[in-house]
């Protein structure tokens, strides 16, 4: 893969990213948990934790995502496995010992447990479905494996190589038979379904000939498909909820918003991905404005995320005209091309058995780069996370429960952004000893149908328009370098007129301070769903969270309940001077809980475990949760932690799962044990540098911003 999309794929990716002293000075009280930590397995060199999934016996599963190639077999494939002889207890027994830190370069390539040995179920490139096709990787109508060397052009990560949420849906009462959804997070994106059972003696089988990749069926095709499929969820109704984390949604850099653009005259210094999804070659736009702006150049957020743009087309049945012999040309798509508005929400996969499941998309759920949601259970109240660089939190309330609509496309509901609003306390304390307290502002009300009205209009605009809306550029002309830049820079200055306008976010902005959310006009009501993130920056909500990556609660969560967030890195905008939070520094990240309230909101979180400094020594962060990404409460409220980590000081470069166990009443300490690191800087060597190809999922790989730690 590209080395910027390698190193978009995260800090494990072997070979991506070189030490450096990290700019994270010491924050007192950062390591600390409250309750016990306790790391369950090491993961195989390269590879993430992903896709934890717990049976009711107590059996563990989850992917090995992306491992690194020169792991010895089976290790160097994607897979996804359980771990075999070991079921958690959920009666309050002890029922592992802390699984030591891996020593050896053996120990480091491959997957290692405290207890039970991890057996795959499944690997990347196995023959499925009477082997027609290949785990985990997309076809083309016409039955053409999208993998590498098929097509020019860029891709967002090798097709199979990407497992990531695992669920289970049992079809008998025993919970030993059923089908594993599995999410494949990539462009085009897929969710396999694998038929599972259970034998006597506790093990799991897989069959992979009746197993399905639900890209390839008509009926997701018909709703163009999926992107860059992450974590997810079980639903209270019983069907896999499968995330899309759609990174290219930014359409405004970092900070910035629409208005800033609009009072500067000019989108330099401001543009994200978003605004050049349909350029030919796409993913080339950041090194155009390095070229066209020299000094003045900026960074493109998101950039690197449109890669498998043209891949996507071609899924959707593109010719692909701008494969030349030295690869991916200047040609532009012209007849099928993907929707951007189409990719980015939650996937609700109903009649799970059947034997096509119906794919479903939330539209009303809002656009974003979706890692999870967790849906209450009032079968209403939904909280979702954005992941990457100064993205949010959401709520979605229907207003009815959801299983409850006989159409789905009539789902009723109302979208939330997030408001801190006690940054100026949680800027006085270690982000340990503070609270974060939410309101929650109303973006827009709408039906599922709506939205997917509103979304339709853009289905036939192509990279053809792209120049023939931003140029005079006419069908059959030739297409130069001179005449890309054009346009590029006629995006840059006034936006792409293919798409929702800067003149509708800002007006719709207008009217909501005016009138608020129910009282703008018909013809703006589209703008908070299509275009969440800009839409809520426009009316001062805290859209600076650095990678949202789980929300999870136990099953069945009741008033009373926590909610568990994890975000992934504390720094960047919620920590410099240009956000409105500014929290003390902490790139390890932090966990925080939130009790459900009587009507399932939640409006204060609490940190619960916070991750090291990245200059903290091996000492601290050997045993420490860095970078948490999926979340999974268990039966009994212990929390599965998974690690997409940046590994700092570490002595060893994998990424751990460990299970914590909350105790209400510890307030636990940080790195010193008399709580108070004033007397114990902690300071080590540095662990990884932030750029040089490092590990900045959202929104920067390759460059020394500080963001991101992998997908």
């Amino acid at each position: 893969m590209a080395s910027s999309v390698a190193a978009a794929l995260g800090a494990s990716v072997a070979g991506v990213g070189q030490a450096a002293e990290p700019d994270d000075p010491n924050t007192p009280r950062a390591p600390l948990v409250r309750g016990e930590l306790k790391r369950f397995s090491t993961t195989a060199f390269g590879a993430e934790v992903t896709g934890p999934f717990v049976f009711d016996d107590g059996s563990l599963l989850y992917s090995l995502q992306h491992p690194d190639r020169e792991n010895p077999a089976p290790y160097d494939k994607a897979a996804i496995g359980y771990f075999s002889g070991f079921q958690f207890s959920f009666d309050g027994e002890s029922d592992f010992d802390e699984l030591s830190t891996p020593e050896t370069n053996e120990e480091r390539r491959a997957v290692r447990s405290a207890a039970g040995d991890y057996e795959m179920l499944a690997r990347e490139g196995d023959a499925i479905n009477g082997g027609s096709e290949l785990l985990g990787v997309p076809q083309t109508p016409d039955g053409t494996n999208i993998t590498s060397g098929q097509f020019s052009g860029s891709k967002y990560a090798d097709a199979g190589y990407t497992p990531d949420c695992n669920q289970f849906v049992a079809t008998n009462d025993e919970g030993t038979e059923g089908y594993l959804f599995t999410n494949w997070e990539a462009s085009p994106g897929n969710v396999s379904r694998i038929p599972l059972s259970q034998d006597d003696d506790g093990s799991w089988e897989a069959d992979l000939k009746n197993a399905l990749n639900l890209a390839n069926t008509e009926a997701l095709r018909e709703l163009g498909g999926t992107r860059i499929n992450c974590y997810g969820d079980l639903s209270p109704w019983n069907t896999m909820l499968s995330a899309e984390e759609n990174y290219a949604h930014p359409r405004v850099s970092l900070t910035a918003t629409v208005s800033d653009i609009v009072e500067k005259g000019t989108g330099e210094g401001l543009r994200g991905a978003h605004e050049f999804w349909n350029r030919p070659n796409p993913t080339e736009i950041q090194s155009a404005v390095d070229d066209y702006y020299d000094d003045d150049s900026w960074f493109v957020q998101s950039y690197w995320a449109v890669a498998g743009v043209e891949l996507l087309a071609y899924y959707l049945g593109a010719e692909p005209v701008d494969q030349s012999a030295d690869g991916n040309d200047l040609t532009p798509i012209g007849d099928v091309y993907p929707n951007p508005y189409r990719y980015g929400y939650i996937v609700d996969f109903r009649e799970p058995a059947a034997e096509t499941p119906e794919p479903v998309k939330y539209y009303v759920m809002g656009r974003a780069a979706w890692e999870c949601p967790d849906v209450q259970s009032d079968e209403r109240t939904v909280y979702l996370a954005s992941d990457g660089d100064s993205k949010g939190v959401y709520k979605f309330v229907a207003d009815e429960p959801i299983p409850s609509y006989d159409d789905p496309m009539g789902l009723a509901g109302t979208l939330y952004a997030p408001l801190v609003t006690n940054d100026d306390e949680a800027e006085a304390a270690p982000p340990a000893d503070v609270d974060l307290e939410f309101e929650w502002l109303k973006l827009g009300h709408a039906t599922n149908n709506e939205v997917a009205a509103w979304i339709a209009e853009y289905d036939d605009v192509t990279q053809a328009d792209y120049l023939g809306t931003h140029t005079d550029w006419s069908e059959g002309d030739e297409v130069t370098a001179d005449l890309l830049e054009a346009a590029d820079r006629e995006v840059v200055e006034n936006g792409n007129r293919d798409y929702v306008t800067d003149e509708e976010i800002v007006e719709w902005g207008k009217q909501y301070e005016w009138y608020g959310p129910d009282g703008v006009d018909d013809d703006l009501r589209h703008v908070p769903f299509l275009e969440t993130r800009a839409a809520a920056k426009e009316i001062g909500a805290t859209i600076e969270f650095n990678k949202a990556e789980g929300i999870d609660s136990v099953d069945g969560a009741e008033p009373g309940d926590d909610v568990y967030f994890g975000i992934s890195e504390l720094n960047d905008d919620m920590s410099n001077a240009t956000g409105e939070l500014q929290l003390q520094r902490v790139d390890g990240g932090v966990v925080y809980r939130a009790e459900l309230e009587s009507d399932y909101n939640v409006s204060t979180l609490e940190p619960v475990i916070v991750g090291p400094d990245a200059s903290d020594p091996a000492a601290v962060a050997d045993d420490a949760l860095i970078n948490v990404d999926n979340l999974a409460v268990m039966d009994d409220g212990r929390v599965l932690c998974c690690e997409d980590a940046d590994q700092f000081g570490r002595s060893y470069k994998n990424d751990c799962l460990y299970v914590y166990t909350p105790e209400d009443d510890d307030r636990g300490h940080g790195n010193d044990p008399d709580g108070d690191d004033a007397d114990n800087p902690g300071n080590g060597t540095g662990g990884p540098s932030r750029g040089s190809g490092g590990n900045d999922n959202d929104d920067n790989p390759g460059r020394s911003d500080g963001n991101g730690n992998g997908n």
